[in-house]
Parts: structure tokens; C-alpha cells; sequence
């Protein structure tokens, strides 16, 4: 039996160690995918942390993955051994239940995720449906296209389903992982953009990333700081904080739009009177299906966004998790086999 280097977390909360791990042969529709470079995310914590039910351990966490494909099920079509591939959060759909039936694939009943249905990215090796793939395009490296997946097609997939047009202003909450793309992607779609974080020390980052203006929230009230600037027509909120997030409605034009991706249990602290005379609306966005992830890839390379990595190699895969889990990563941790 053919093995590989995976990393595993035996249970929740254990630490994360590399194994031999068994390579799983591709069924008809699937694809093995002999892997590069895998992003770690956020959202990586709920899974090493077991929280998401149903989940079976050992978990290999990651789905930010971007690699070639080394092996076809015999029924896949359209792909070919050797393609350079990415699967992101979104990890394959049924094609048979009712949103798959309507098209709506990224709210598919029985939809897959990397780690959480199958083992993810924090490995040489992953096993997935082949609907679940994306093409890279050439301009974009393997680490470069792995956060892409997530992070990338998130704040991409969540700008361009606004009502925004190009010249509106959009605040972009919070400048980390998510952040610095979504500041990157909202510039480059042609909206003055503020970016919102706390502190003055990424000031200089968000207008290097395409930032117009910046706020810093720990300066005074962040509504009163985006009407100043002439209110604005969304607020992306990236930031994984309920409060930081209820301060920005303030800023929000009549019929503006708070669009939420980061993700946090608390409650928000918002209250009906506060939406309804404005005529403002509250928004969870999902990640995006893997036809989202190739537009969002396309984007980039026409753009020149790109996601701010460093690159660890998959033996150090505790150390690039910790700096993530621990807020010590710049933006983007990037495990590489």
C-alpha cells in the first residue's frame, strides 16, 4: 500500500504531528491530487479544535490546496494527469438535491469540504471529487494560487455580489488574512476603498495593498470616521469580532450593505431600529464554488492581487499553524511540499 506525509491531530485539540499516512486511490469521480502547497486558515482552529460535528479522527486539516493532478478516476473527464489544480473550502457537491438541482451549488445539502468530509491539505497527497477542482491559470504560482481557495474567492465572491459599482466607497473591516485581499481585490474593482483596523500600525500596509484611507477603530467612533469620509455604500467585515463589526453601520449610506465573512459565534449587537430607516441589510456570504475560485484566480492574474504568503515547509506544519492560531502571522501562512 502507497504512502505519503499527512499531518494529523488525533483528537481534538491534539497537537499536530506528521505521519505516514495511507494514499487512498481516486473512485470513478474523483482525482488524486499530488500536493504543493496548502494555506493554513483561521478556520482551521474549529477543525483541529473539533469544532464541527460529525467529524472522524484522526482530521488532516487544509483546504487551501493547490497542486497537479497525479491520478484519474475512470469516469473523470475534462482533466488530465499533470493539470495544476486548487480546491478551496468548497470541496465537491452531490448534483442530485434540490440546491444542486437549482444550480446553487455552494449551498449543496450534501457538500463536501477538504478535512471536514475527507483528509485536507496538510499533505503530499489528497484524494477529492473532480467537481470539486479549479484550474490554475499560469500566471499564478502553486503557493500563490492556494489561498486563493478560500481566502481569495471570499472576499472576491463577496464584492462582486454587492450592489457596489466602480467609484462607490467600500470599507474593508480588518487587515489580516482575509483583509489584505479583500482591500487588494475591492481597489483593483475600481471602489475607493477604506480599509478599518485596529491601531495605526497597518496604515502604511493597507495603502500599499490599494487602501485610499485609513481608520483606525481604537481612534473614535468608526461610523462617525466613515461618514467623515462621505459614508460608504458596503462594509466587507473580515474581522472575526460581532462588536467591531456593529460599529461600522454607522458609516453605511442609505441602503448600504454590512456583507459578513469573518466568522465568530457571538452574537451581533445590532439592533432593528438601526437597519430599518436607512434601509440597510446584514449579509453572511459563503466562500465560493470552484468556478468562483477560477474567476477569482483569472482576477488576480489580471489585477495583480495577490495573496501575502509565507512559505513553510509541511514538517514545520505545527509552527505555521501555532503562528496563525497565536495571531503571529503576517497574513498568510503557506505549508509546501
Amino acid at each position: 500500500m502507497a504512502t505519503h506525509r499527512a499531518v494529523h491531530v488525533a483528537s481534538a485539540g491534539a497537537e499536530l504531528a506528521v505521519v505516514e499516512a495511507q494514499t487512498i486511490a481516486p473512485s470513478p469521480h474523483q482525482v488524486r491530487i499530488a500536493v504543493a502547497a496548502c494555506g493554513v486558515c483561521g478556520t482551521d482552529h474549529g477543525v483541529v479544535n473539533g469544532g464541527f460535528p460529525g467529524l472522524s479522527w484522526p482530521v488532516t486539516p487544509g483546504h487551501e490546496i493547490a497542486g497537479t493532478i497525479a491520478e484519474l478516476g475512470r469516469a473523470v473527464t475534462g482533466w488530465a494527469v499533470g493539470d495544476r489544480v486548487a480546491v478551496g473550502w468548497f470541496g465537491g457537491h452531490c448534483n442530485h438535491c434540490i440546491p444542486c438541482r437549482k444550480g446553487d451549488f455552494i449551498h449543496c445539502a450534501n457538500g463536501q469540504v477538504p478535512s471536514l468530509h475527507y483528509p485536507g491539505g496538510y499533505s503530499e497527497s489528497v484524494t477529492v471529487p473532480s467537481n470539486a477542482l479549479a484550474r490554475i491559470p499560469d500566471g499564478l504560482s502553486l503557493a500563490e494560487a492556494a489561498p486563493m481557495g478560500c481566502a481569495g474567492v471570499t472576499t472576491y465572491n463577496a464584492l462582486r455580489s454587492t450592489k457596489a459599482r466602480p467609484g462607490d466607497r467600500v470599507a474593508v473591516l480588518g487587515v489580516g488574512g482575509l483583509g489584505h485581499l479583500g482591500v487588494q481585490f475591492a481597489a483593483a474593482m475600481g471602489f475607493e476603498t477604506i480599509a478599518v483596523a485596529r491601531g495605526a500600525g497597518k496604515a502604511d500596509d493597507a495603502r500599499e495593498l490599494g487602501a485610499h484611507h485609513y481608520v483606525d477603530s481604537t481612534a473614535g467612533d468608526v461610523g462617525e470616521a466613515l461618514r467623515a469620509l462621505g459614508g460608504v455604500s458596503v462594509v466587507l467585515a473580515t474581522a472575526a469580532n460581532s462588536q467591531a463589526m456593529a460599529d461600522t453601520l454607522g458609516g453605511l449610506v442609505p441602503r448600504g450593505e454590512l456583507v459578513i465573512i469573518g466568522v465568530t459565534a457571538d452574537p451581533l449587537p445590532i439592533s432593528p431600529l438601526q437597519l430599518i430607516s436607512p434601509g440597510l441589510s446584514v449579509t453572511g456570504h459563503p466562500s465560493g464554488t470552484a468556478r468562483d475560485v477560477e474567476e477569482t484566480m483569472a482576477f488576480a492574474v489580471l489585477s495583480g492581487v495577490r495573496a501575502r504568503v509565507e512559505e513553510v515547509p509541511l514538517a514545520r506544519a505545527a509552527e505555521a499553524y501555532a503562528a496563525m492560531d497565536e495571531g503571529r502571522a503576517r497574513y498568510r501562512m503557506v505549508l509546501t511540499m
